[in-house]
């Protein structure tokens, strides 16, 4: 009787979680189909009394946001392909290449975790002003070209790797890119899913460093370019929301369809030793 109690006091309160979490998104959902102005009304409706989809044409044909759509998902799958590739390469070779000053130098980007990166934006500006990249997409690509985090995922889930595997494949006389790319990217598929997700994600949503490196208005991304009409359009909530869910729309399909993945990526990494 008591654990039966205890099961059903844990379920509720991951329900009660989870209502918590899903409830604001169907809104935000429910709001961009709705009339104007009604999901301004007091007290607010939950459910629309007719759906349009005149805020999602307004977006495109009269605000034109087909063009910051996609510069993000140009953005976000640049930075996600050149991010796996580095972060592969770097992590594979911290955990089975031996060199002087290895665990040394891994020990000094584990510290940089720790850094906030807000900390860094200003003299990352600074270089990539120096090298002419500002107010164009190499600004945003080039700091997604690697990241701590995506180093130490790859590296703890490379070290599981067997080095006989490795030793056997040099003994039939394939060279180290070989071995890298028709091995290495094979085994270490799940990880990499997973940091495919995590960068995609990150990169579309971000709202910060674009809007910092990019002045032009027709390079801006969306989350920029949706800031912009917030200011414009602050009143007109349900155009707002429409824009809302394009934001997280394509993330939340990308996670749900590599759900399984990106789940097995991160068990696998986090228990290598």
């Amino acid at each position: 009787m008591r654990r039966t109690v205890q099961w059903v006091a844990l379920h509720a309160v991951l329900a009660l979680g989870a209502a918590l979490t899903v409830l604001p998104l169907l809104w935000m959902l429910a709001a961009s189909v709705m009339p104007t102005g009604e999901a301004s009304g007091v007290p607010p409706r939950l459910v629309p009394s007719a759906v349009t989809l005149e805020h999602y044409r307004a977006l495109f044909a009269r605000l034109h946001l087909t063009r910051a759509f996609l510069n993000s998902a140009g953005l976000a799958a640049a930075v996600t392909l050149v991010s796996l590739l580095f972060n592969s390469m770097a992590g594979y070779g911290f955990a089975k290449f031996r060199f002087a000053g290895r665990d040394r130098l891994f020990r000094l980007l584990l510290g940089a975790l720790v850094i906030p990166a807000q900390v860094a934006m200003l003299p990352l500006f600074l270089m990539l002003r120096a090298l002419g990249v500002i107010n164009t997409y190499w600004g945003v690509v080039i700091p997604g070209l690697a990241s701590v985090f995506g180093i130490f995922l790859v590296r703890q889930y490379a070290l599981a790797i067997p080095d006989s595997l490795l030793d056997a494949a040099r003994v039939d006389g394939a060279g180290e890119f070989r071995i890298y790319r028709s091995l290495v990217l094979f085994l270490c598929a799940p990880v990499l899913v997973t940091l495919a997700v995590f960068t995609f994600m990150g990169t579309w949503n971000d709202f910060m460093w674009p809007l910092i490196v990019l002045a032009d208005d027709r390079l801006y991304t969306l989350p920029v370019a949706l800031a912009n009409l917030a200011g414009e359009h602050v009143q007109d909530t349900e155009l707002m929301m429409a824009g809302a869910v394009l934001t997280v729309l394509p993330v939340v399909l990308l996670f749900v369809f590599l759900q399984r993945y990106y789940v097995a990526g991160i068990m696998s990494g986090g228990v290598k030793e």
